[in-house]
């Protein structure tokens, strides 16, 4: 087309007569070659402009159809004085149709873990733990500062979903092992073990009433309002074990109930005869800062468990149980100024008398009866310093035979001083007396008198020193423990009288890390 254009214009020009010399045809003809190349060159321009937009059309639709779907991103963790906070890391599903895509889902993963070296003043092995003294067989722990020599992980995958209706789901699976070996390689000797497989649902559309924003579980889990007093590694209640329950059942702005069942084993599950269910019902109340928990329990035919060659394990053990707590989570420091504080006053009877791990202990007589008692809070003091007291006392009678006792007491004080960004000074003091009369139960001697420890530890933190709950920490220390001669004589397999750690005074030197998120 263009070529005959050109071709017409030629020739009209050359009819036109002699007029026109042959200069004047070549600048026509020049002319004419420079609009070609304008022309050609239009062309080019509205043909790339087409492919332009056909290709913003195309990403258009994508980014329309990439709206449809979540978006993969990590969520940094908000600093937080709650061990168990932090922030999805969210998984998008691709592939999912949308008729049946979730609005939301995505997976969480979660640690704690200790890690530490412990040796004494002749660079030597010691010994070490919350548990150290003869008092820790009935859950008589001390200050755990400077007073650890292994390692511990737990690890825990979540996942977790919303739905369009609204309804939440959430899976969780714990891995746990601990070590008191401080070699790389630890299979031989690894404690690894699955502690919690359960599923939760929640924000049922269906559930109304006092039900409406309540979450129902099943499986294998720690109880979610269990508590503890982290200075001295011991909770005040442990509910766990296997079971149902439903949590948040609201009668209230401020009541609500969580109602549950556990079930846990005596004896040894490879031996049946050896074995005995005991099944643990739960209703846990809260009505604003108090809490009122009250567990029932029966493990039928427990008395009658035999061992491998066919005698009574324990002919005078407990079938059944009441355990009671009352609480109070103040949200200040006793009343008395900034901070957190935490109370409970524990009863248990039967079975029900391990206050603290809830049914867990089965050599319990039917008239055991324990009462535990629990406190401790946070409060910063102005210019650096910080201070965590913490008191657990317990006494425990008629426990594993008749006419025994076992009582004691521990005072724990921990203060921190922070002096830079990123370093601390962390001081711990723990006392405790105990009164143990055993009665001959497992060839355990009667024993009284009291423990010392005094801890420093310089630490270092990334970030929010003087902070009592916030990890990860690097922590050099030196402890000095000791205790009554007396407490030597409790038992022959315990740590208190075993080869180089007797009463006198005992230095212990190391390094621990601990973190959790």
């Amino acid at each position: 087309m263009k070529k005959t254009l050109i071709a017409l214009t030629v020739s009209t020009f050359a009819c036109a007569g002699p007029a026109w010399a042959a200069t004047d045809m070549q600048e026509i003809e020049a002319r004419l070659a420079a609009m070609e190349k304008r022309l050609a060159a239009a062309e080019q321009r509205a043909s790339d402009a087409e492919f332009r937009a056909r290709a913003a059309e195309n990403q258009a639709q994508k980014l329309a159809a990439a709206q449809q779907q979540p978006v993969a991103t990590a969520q940094p963790a908000p600093s937080t004085s709650s061990v168990q906070a932090t922030q999805p890391v969210q998984v998008a599903a691709a592939s999912t149709p949308a008729s049946s895509r979730q609005d939301s889902e995505g997976f969480e993963f979660h640690g704690y873990a200790r890690s530490g070296l412990l040796m004494n003043s002749s660079a030597a092995k010691t010994q070490g733990g919350p548990t150290v003294t003869p008092a820790g067989e009935t859950g008589g722990h001390v200050g755990r500062l400077g007073n650890e020599p292994d390692t511990y992980v737990e690890l825990n995958l979540e996942h977790k979903q919303t739905l369009a209706s609204g309804a939440t789901t959430r899976f969780k699976a714990m891995l746990a092992d601990g070590q008191r070996t401080y070699n790389d390689w630890t299979a031989a000797s690894s404690d690894l073990n699955l502690r919690q497989a359960f599923v939760e649902l929640g924000q049922l559309p269906t559930f109304t009433g006092a039900f409406k924003d309540s979450t129902v579980w099943a499986g294998k889990r720690f109880d979610r309002d269990n508590f503890d007093i982290h200075w001295i590694d011991s909770d005040v209640v442990f509910l766990a074990g296997t079971g149902a329950g439903i949590y948040d059942m609201k009668w209230g702005e401020t009541a609500r109930s969580n109602l549950s069942l556990y079930g846990r084993t005596f004896g040894d599950i490879e031996n049946n005869e050896n074995t005995a269910q005991n099944y643990i019902l739960t209703l846990n109340n809260f009505a604003g800062p108090l809490q009122l928990m009250i567990s029932g329990m029966r493990a039928k035919d427990n008395d009658q468990r035999t061992d491998v060659e066919g005698r009574r394990v324990k002919s005078d053990a407990a079938n059944d149980g009441v355990h009671a707590l009352v609480g109070l989570h103040n949200d200040s420091f006793y009343g008395l100024g900034e901070g957190s504080a935490k109370t409970a006053l524990l009863y248990g009877h039967g079975l029900g008398a391990e206050v603290k791990t809830v049914g867990a202990d089965g050599a319990l007589l039917p008239q055991a009866e324990t009462w535990r008692l629990a406190s401790y809070g946070i409060t910063p003091l102005g210019e650096g310093w910080h201070m965590a007291p913490a008191v657990l006392a317990q006494s425990s009678q008629d426990r594993y035979v008749k006419g025994d006792s076992y009582e004691w007491a521990t005072a724990n004080l921990r203060l921190i001083q922070a002096f830079t960004e990123n370093f601390e000074m962390q001081y711990e003091g723990s006392y405790q007396y105990m009164d143990l009369r055993p009665k001959g139960y497992n060839n355990r001697n009667a024993v009284s008198g009291s423990f010392y420890k005094l801890t420093v530890a310089p630490t270092l933190k990334a970030s929010d020193v003087g902070d009592f709950l916030k990890r990860p920490e690097i922590r050099l220390f030196a402890s000095w423990m000791d205790w009554d001669h007396r407490l030597d004589n409790y038992a022959s397999d315990d740590a208190f009288g075993s080869s180089g750690f007797t009463a006198g005074g005992e230095w212990n030197f190391g390094v621990q890390m601990e973190t959790w998120f």
